[in-house]
Order: C-alpha cells, then structure tokens, then sequence
C-alpha cells in the first residue's frame, strides 16, 4: 500500500481517487451480461419515503447488522470514520462529531429516528454527542444538504440513528433481545449492552441499557508525550425505558432515556485565563498590540488535573404512526422530542463552568397518494433551544432560538425510456429567530430551500444519480453572540450579530452498480456557498487563536467512492477513498480540513468465518489555512474476524475480534483541534460477544 503515497503528494499527478473512478467503469463492462443478483436492498428511514439504498438521488451509507456491530465505537464520529466522506471531529475519547464533506458542527444535523438530537456538541467539538453507538440498530448517512427535510441549515449532510426505544411492533414469540459486552487494549476498555422487547395484545414495552468505562488511551510509539493521552478517559451509562400502543394500522409510543458521561478534556490550558482582546490583537499579561513574545504566564502546567466533563442527558421521545389514516393519504408519522441537557466542566474538583441546554421539537410528516403519478410527503417541523453557559468559560450568553419549517418532498417514476427512472423534487421554507437573552438584541432569518434530482437505471444493477440543490444555512446563536475565551478549544472567539444566512449550491453526480461479481458507488460534488461563516483566525499569541466568525464566499470540491471485485465465490477485493478541496473565494484555505484517504481491503468468508483486512493510507495535510500547521500522513493496518454460529435452541450468536493500527503508527487527526495534544489510538484489539434471543 506505500505505493499509493507518491500520487498523494506528486503535483500534477492523477488523484487516488480518480483511479478509483477509472477502475469502476473499466472494470465493470464485462459484467454488462452477468445476471441481477442483489441482495435485498436496505430500506432508508431518513429518505422520506421509504426508499431503498439505489433508489435515492443522492449518496448514502446504512450501516446495520454485522458491520454496525464490529464498526461501533465509543463514539458517534468515531463509528463513522472511515466511511466514505467522512471523518470525526477528534476531541480526545469521550467527543467526536461527524465531520461530512469538510462541513462539521450545525452543518451535519444529527437525528434520533428522525427527530433531531439535542445536545451542546453543535457548539463546540468538546462536547459529546448524545447517542449510545452500542444501542443503535442502523445508522443512516445522506450526504450533501439534498437531504433538506430535515433543514436546509444541513448542508453537510444528515445522520440518523435508528434504535428500538420506542417499539412499533409486538414480538411474535412475546420477547427478543440482544446482549453485547466487549473489550479494549488500547484504555482497557470495557463496555456491554443489553436490549429486551416484550409485550402482549396491542401493548409492547422496551428497556435498554449500555455501559462503558475506559482509561486513558494509548497512542502510537514515539510520542514525545509519552504512551498515553492524560485526560482521554470516558466512562458513560445510558439506560431507556419504552412503552407502545400497536394496532393493525400502526402504532403510538414513548420512551425516556437518561444518559450519564464523565470524559477528561486533553490539552486543556490555563495559561490563557485572563487573556482579552485589544481590538484585533489579543493581550495576555504583559503583552502589548505589537509583542507576542512572553504572556506573563508560566506555560509549566504539566502537573495540573486535566478538567472533566460530566454530563447529564435525559429525554423523552413520543413516536408514532398511522397508515390510511383518511382517504387520498397513506401515512402520517409525527415524532417529537423533549430533551433536559446540562453538563458541568469540573477543575481540581470544582465545577467551573456549566452548560445547559433545554430544547423541544416537533415534527409531522403526512404522505399521500399518487396524483397525476407523483407520490410524495408534505410536513412541519418546529422546534425551540434555550442555551445558557455559567462560570469561567461562559462565552457565549444566554440564548433563545425558535425554529419552524414546512416541506415538500415528490417523486415521479418512468420507464420504458432507455431504462427506469425516478425525478424527485423537494421544496422547504425556514425561519429562525436567535435571542441573546441579557443584551435583549435579536436576529431573524428566513430562507427557502430546492432541490431536484434523478435517479437513471439503464441496465440491471447500474444506476446513474444527479441531484441540484440550492439551501439555505440561518446563522446559529454562537455565530452571532459569541464573545470570550474557550479554553477547550485555545481560542477566544468573537460572534457577530449582523451575520447574514448561508446559500449554497451543490449538485452531485454519483454512478452505482449493485450486483455481479463487481459493485461500485462513485460519486463527485461540488457546493459553492454564499456568505459562508467560518471562525477567521485575526490573531495568535502561544497557541491561543482569536477567532472572529465572518462571512466569505467558498467552494467544496471532491468526490468519494469505492468499487469491489469479488475474485472467488469466498473472497472479494475493495478500493476505496475520499477527497475534498475547500477554499474561500481569493484563494485562502478553510481550516482543519481532512485530508485525502486511499485504501484496500482484502476480505473473505468461509463457513461460519469470516473476516477482512485492509490498509488505509491518509495522505499528509499542507493545503492549510492561516495560522495552522500541516499534518503529516499515515498509513493504518486494519483487521477485523468474527465467527458465527447458533446455540442448541437455535439462537444466534457470535463472537468478533477487530485490531486497528496494528503496526502502532503514531497518527495525527488534522480534523481535530487538539491534534497535537490528542494523537489518534494506536494499536487497539478489541473482542467482543453478541448474542440475539
């Protein structure tokens, strides 16, 4: 795999993942004849209307099943990573946020079966994501902001994790379940889950639970640090309990989970308490506007506690559906969310600062019959978030954001025209009010979203997909009312209230080929943003960054894929990768962008085994933004193996072993703002057990 790195960084030469592309249209023409033979295809929650995997417009990933079992890691950016086009955010072990096409933050909504998640990790990468991996049973990924039901502010893209809280159906035996545990090398990690449904007549109760406690990690050898991350310790508990009417035509439930983390913060400093702006400059201690040499402070904090965030999440999710529920429609589904979040950052054993988060959604979708051949869903979502920060890190005050939308999402089918077709358009209206509750200022947005897209399948097995989508992107509350020091993150940032809202355009290409003994999804993009807002770097003083959110036209561009070839009816080949060039209009480069990947991965199957291993090589980051420093590449050895069998009753079980960085690379994350302080884990075999009753 050393062989893929020249073309990473030779100028001029053809990019990995152009080769990727190559090597899909050329290899797959003498399948032209090969018969039809897909599995059954996965069904996408997120899409709207139930559509399957080939049938969206738009690039997606499922993860369910055996894959989301050995991918599941102790976080939601970490479980995901590696997927194509997408990365985590990196911030120690106990926060990693889906990083999708560059675009991180409120730009990648996450959702709980539709329903959007509400935590802080919108706002800073420190915070933690208000999933549990370990209780997910699917995990949809739509990419690029075509997925507008869900917000035209998604411009990355969508996640959305499936559980089974809420029951929507009563076991036909009276009861099944799963229990999981496994463990780690890396932190010593230990973590299990457990998972039971039961119920009788029309009624279907679910409970729920999952634990994790795991060190400090250790990282690749020659960390001049030493072997462990101080401070990447994570210990959570997450529990929920789930109650469901279900009848014949559908089903109304609810369920209450409570989640409770403790995770350290890496890297943090008090070297920069005090520190304030003079204008654009920033002044600590004895520095003046025009000397950035000595802060006054001494920077020896080696022996100081690294602070601890401790979290506390619950939250109540109402779900349901009908279907028919009156002539000329076939189903309503509501889904709604009430959610108390709070989370304290504790130092030497006092909590410094506290963040809270109360917030409540709503949304109902109602999906009708074909008129005049379109089938489609109409709906409104509206949803409010009170934010407030108290103590030493308070840099953004209180605020009161309401949100609501309407949407519209059709589809028409065609055949009979050189192959089937499927024409999708979707349509979606925001407004967004964001209050800054002690200054009393407050600032509206509105902005109407459209997309349209298509989906050609001209031979059996192949698809073509194109989709155009023009969205808008409202400023969130920290853009626009930030104004202090983040210590977690070494920067002091500035909001602006007079920040406009975001429009960008994308259109995506993608070409697919589901069955043969060669499978491909490809796909290319390109997003011109208008009035972009990002963190611009005015000033640094000893790692500390002033960071000023403003606004400047930008443009992504890349493309990801990956294309299989099975060699024996037991063995089968992947090639994959992913790359993505931001800059600002005049040339500047956007900050912590990941770099490209390549990777090969070699897998097989052989009675109940079965098994892959692949390398991933990251090429090295130097296209970087001001005041940031490149990142050199890595590659990665990989090796996952799982067995499969049945108990004398007939229940299913398995047991799988997965090792990551076997040759222990000393790795760095250029998407993480603490890359330094925090280096990726290096060599980690975790075992585990899965059983399903």
């Amino acid at each position: 795999m050393n062989s893929f790195t020249p073309f990473a960084r030779m100028p001029g030469a053809m990019h990995p993942l152009a080769w990727a592309a190559l090597l899909c249209l050329t290899s797959a023409a003498p399948a032209w004849a090969q018969a039809d033979a897909r599995l059954p295809e996965v069904t996408v929650s997120s899409s709207g209307l139930q559509l399957g995997v080939s049938e969206m417009t738009q690039p997606v990933s499922v993860l369910e099943g055996d894959a989301l079992v050995r991918q599941r890691e102790a976080t939601l950016g970490e479980t995901l990573d590696g997927e194509p086009g997408i990365t985590g955010s990196h911030f120690g072990a106990g926060a990693s946020r889906p990083v999708i096409r560059g675009m991180d933050g409120p730009r990648v909504r996450v959702l709980s079966d539709g329903s959007e998640l509400h935590d802080a990790s919108t706002v800073s990468p420190d915070h933690a994501v208000a999933a549990e991996p370990l209780l997910a049973t699917q995990v949809e990924v739509l990419r690029g902001p075509s997925a507008l039901v869900y917000g035209g502010g998604a411009v990355g893209g969508v996640v959305n994790v499936l559980d089974g809280k809420v029951p929507t159906a009563v076991p036909d035996k009276g009861y099944e379940g799963s229990a999981e545990l496994r463990a780690g090398s890396a932190a010593r990690e230990k973590a299990g889950a457990v998972a039971l449904t039961g119920g009788a007549g029309n009624l279907a109760v679910h409970v729920e639970a999952a634990g994790r406690d795991a060190d400090d990690y250790r990282v690749g050898s020659g960390w001049a640090e030493g072997r462990r991350v101080p401070g990447s310790f994570n210990r959570t508990g997450t529990g929920s309990v789930g109650l469901s009417w279900v009848g014949s035509r559908g089903y109304l439930g609810l369920a209450f989970t409570r989640q409770n983390a403790k995770y350290g913060l890496p890297g943090h400093s008090h070297s920069f308490e005090g520190c304030h702006t003079h204008g654009n400059h920033l002044h600590c201690g004895s520095h003046d506007e025009h000397d950035h040499e000595d802060d006054g402070h001494d920077h020896d904090h080696g022996h100081e506690a690294v602070p601890v965030v401790d979290l506390r999440s619950e939250r109540v999710d109402i779900r349901g559906e009908l279907r028919d529920p009156f002539t000329g429609f076939s189903a309503l589904r509501l889904r709604a969310g009430v959610t108390d979040y709070v989370h304290d950052e504790v130092e030497e054993g006092t909590v410094a600062t506290t963040f809270k988060n109360k917030a409540h959604d709503l949304r109902v979708e109602l999906q009708h019959e074909p008129v005049a051949g379109w089938r489609g869903v109409l709906g409104l979502q509206t949803g409010q978030r009170k934010f407030s920060a108290a103590g030493e890190e308070a840099y953004v005050q209180p605020t009161l954001t309401r949100q609501w939308g309407v949407f519209l999402l059709e589809e028409y089918r065609l055949g009979d025209w050189h192959g089937d077709w499927r024409i999708e358009t979707a349509l979606r209206h925001d407004r967004q009010s964001a209050e800054a509750q002690d200054s009393g200022v407050e600032r509206r947005h509105h902005g109407t979203s459209a997309s349209l897209g298509a989906v050609w399948r001209f031979a059996p097995g192949y698809a073509a997909g194109a989709s155009i989508t023009r969205a808008h992107r409202a400023p969130t509350a920290e853009e626009l009312y930030a104004r202090g020091l983040h210590m977690a993150t070494s920067t002091y940032e500035r909001g602006d209230a007079s920040l406009r809202a975001e429009t960008s355009r994308n259109i995506d290409l993608s070409l697919r080929k589901t069955s043969g003994d060669t499978t491909f999804d490809v796909s290319v993009f390109h997003n011109r943003i208008r009035n972009y807002i990002y963190g611009r770097t005015l000033d640094e003083l000893d790692g500390l960054q002033l960071l000023q959110y403003s606004q400047a036209g930008a443009t992504f561009t890349g493309m990801e894929g990956r294309v299989r070839q099975r060699i024996t009816q037991r063995l089968g080949v992947t090639l994959f990768g992913d790359s993505v060039r931001a800059r600002l209009d005049g040339g500047a480069r956007l900050p912590r962008i990941a770099p490209a990947r390549v990777g090969l991965r070699l897998d097989a199957n052989w009675r109940d085994w079965d098994g892959a291993v692949e390398w991933v090589q990251v090429a090295r980051q130097n296209r970087v933004a001001a005041f940031e420093t490149a990142t050199p590449g890595y590659g990665m050895l990989n090796l996952g193996l799982a067995y499969n069998s049945r108990t004398g009753s007939g229940t299913p079980w398995q047991v799988y072993l997965k090792a990551r960085n076997l040759t222990d690379r000393l790795a760095y994350a250029h998407t993480s703002f603490i890359k330094d302080a925090a280096p990726l884990a290096g060599r980690n075999v975790t075992v585990g057990v899965r059983v399903s009753f």
